[in-house]
């Protein structure tokens, strides 16, 4: 075969392939720096809940409280309004109550009360001219956003923890802190079908898996791509 004749080199294919290889491990990297991060945020939750409770005030200058346990007043919670978000918890059905908390000199907290069985028809009094200070310890955390498919509120029930919504359910005037405490001793002691809790600290840290992945693929890419040009170069080198 003349120097004319001989077939050019597969540029189209090598850019495209070349293209693909730099997505695939930049997805890669992607996912070892979001294992860092969270492996990050599991020593932090889990640095926080070995560390005592502290007063609200104190744990909200740190920067970032979040898993922090705290101690806090809040005046009336044991008989304020509340809206109910629906949970469940170790398998059972039901709803969370969440009330407000007037902090001085900060925004307006909620408070997880706790879970309430939806076998329990009943819930505890209100009196939204109740005063009485009550005193609980808590744990801080972030509410997280509700998604798009989130179903909206009724009749002051929720099915996502959607802070903004939940003010203005409650009549919240002036600004709601971005942390909500889930109250860890009862608000209602006597009360016994309201459980306080605070979900665990559980996070999924599957990014290895997922970076090991791209990698494979992008391995397995650069493994085809060998194979493809060979095949390319053998028939042009068998019809010269």
């Amino acid at each position: 075969m003349t120097a004319a004749a001989r077939p050019r080199f597969p540029v189209v294919l090598t850019v495209l392939a070349v293209l693909l290889l730099g997505v695939l491990l930049a997805l890669g990297v992607w996912q070892v720096q979001r294992m860092q991060w969270k492996e990050g945020l599991i020593d932090g939750a889990e640095a926080a809940a070995d560390k005592p409770p502290v007063p609200l005030a104190e744990a909200l200058k740190a920067g970032n409280p979040e898993f922090r346990r705290v101690i806090l007043t809040c005046r009336g919670l044991s008989a304020a309004p509340f809206v109910e978000l629906q949970s469940i918890e170790n398998s059972d059905a039901g709803v969370r109550l969440v009330s407000a908390c007037a902090v001085e000199g900060g925004p307006t907290l909620l408070v997880d009360r706790g879970f309430v069985s939806a076998e329990v028809s009943a819930r505890p009094p209100v009196n939204a001219a109740d005063a009485m200070p009550v005193v609980i310890a808590g744990v801080l955390r972030r509410a997280p956003a509700p998604s798009a498919l989130t179903p909206p509120p009724a009749e002051g029930r929720f099915y996502g923890r959607d802070a903004e919504a939940m003010a203005r359910a409650l009549k919240v005037e002036g600004p709601i802190a971005t942390f909500t405490v889930f109250a860890t001793t009862s608000t209602n002691p006597d009360w016994a079908a309201l459980k306080p809790s605070a979900p665990p600290a559980a996070f999924s840290n599957n990014h290895l898996g997922y970076a090991l992945t791209w990698f494979g693929l992008a391995a397995a890419l650069i493994a085809f791509y060998v194979v493809l040009l060979r095949r390319r170069m053998t028939r042009k080198d068998t019809a010269s």
